[in-house]
């Protein structure tokens, strides 16, 4: 596009002075101005969405998920006999890896160092045919006892009545009431602290056997399991 302009310029009696041209100069000034007036130059890009930024990725695909193998059946072996160590060792070789003991004597002792201990019952005949995920308890004494004739079962209060604790391992005695039960033990003999609970005995008892419990304190004297009430 071509612009130009003129310019006059009048004297002081009126009349017109000698009118110049300045179309070059004009010229060059318009373009600068189209120029720099542009709307495509000076408008601003629309910002990118975020679909032609980058493409949307495909959804991972779900794997399938594996179905849980039930666990194959076998005949459990005989442990009776065998040391508590031995016989889980063996136990876990078989395919039973879900395994228990207790004390078979009733003293609620722990099962701390298994090689020495001894099996004398378990929860699963031998010879039947269980599941491998199948729980296998052993009953135990430890190696210089003798196993009892059947498993000694752990006290326990019931219908709310003061149970018969004579003989039993005060820690038993103490499992066998609530928690939350006050219980107070003595030595019977010699004044000793009742430390490993598990190693004494009781002799006497308060409440006696068969009173109604009711939240009341308990007292018991006991001695060690090698030694004789008074």
């Amino acid at each position: 596009m071509h612009c130009a302009a003129t310019v006059g310029f009048t004297n002081h009696h009126g009349g017109t002075l000698n009118t110049r041209t300045y179309t070059a100069a004009l010229a060059c000034l318009a373009a600068v101005t189209l120029v720099g007036c542009d709307p495509a130059a000076t408008e601003p890009k629309p910002a990118a969405t975020a679909a032609t930024e980058a493409p949307t990725a495909a959804p991972a695909a779900t794997p399938p998920q594996e179905t849980e193998k039930p666990a194959k059946p076998k005949a459990v072996l005989n442990f009776v006999g065998m040391g508590l160590q031995s016989a889980q060792d063996k136990a876990q070789a078989e395919g039973f890896y879900l395994l228990a003991s207790h004390d078979s004597a009733g003293r609620d002792r722990l099962q701390a160092l298994d090689r020495n201990w001894k099996v004398c019952s378990q929860n699963i005949k031998a010879g039947k045919t269980v599941p491998t995920d199948s729980k296998l308890d052993f009953g135990a004494v430890k190696l210089e006892e003798t196993c009892p004739s059947n498993d000694a079962k752990a006290p326990e209060a019931t219908g709310g009545k003061m149970p018969d604790l004579a003989g039993k391992s005060v820690k038993a005695a103490r499992g066998a009431l609530d928690s939350g039960t006050s219980i107070t033990v003595t030595d019977a003999s010699q004044g000793r602290m009742v430390l490993l609970e598990s190693n004494w005995q009781v002799c006497t008892q308060s409440p006696a056997p068969g009173v109604t419990l009711n939240g009341q304190p308990v007292e018991f004297t006991a001695v060690k399991y090698e030694e004789n009430c008074p």
